[in-house]
């Protein structure tokens, strides 16, 4: 099965965040899926990119642990690019963003595309 390409307005969630956040494709923005910026495993920027999910519910985090464990506001920390990238789509010489990446918090969240923005748009 073939994994769809990922554009601005896909939706992402954190495994230690509360709310649903939209991607904000910006390292290729004149190269367009379905009328859509498309995205590449280099949009993982926080506050860029990808905004914070609402609140933290992370022990790593050391806002949550200074406060005793209650969730506190997300500030994501992401060092690394998407995961695994697209092994044979390049957009502008980066790999191009599929369904099944994940990208990874400092804190310990693993963030997941939950909806691609796109409907008809696949990648190998």
């Amino acid at each position: 099965m073939c994994a769809m390409a990922v554009a601005t307005t896909a939706m992402c969630t954190c495994t230690m965040g509360k709310t649903p956040v939209s991607l904000i494709a910006t390292s290729s923005p004149t190269v367009l899926m379905e009328n859509k910026p498309a995205a590449t495993i280099m949009d993982k920027n926080p506050m860029a990119n990808i905004l914070p999910f609402g609140l933290c519910s992370s022990p790593a985090n050391p806002t949550v642990a200074a406060a005793g464990g209650v969730p506190m506001p997300c500030v994501p920390v992401i060092p690394a690019p998407w995961i695994p990238p697209s092994p044979k789509v390049l957009i502008k010489g980066k790999p191009a963003l599929v369904n099944n990446c994940k990208c990874f918090c400092n804190w310990g969240g693993v963030i997941s595309i939950t909806n691609p923005g796109t409907t008809h748009t696949q990648c190998q």
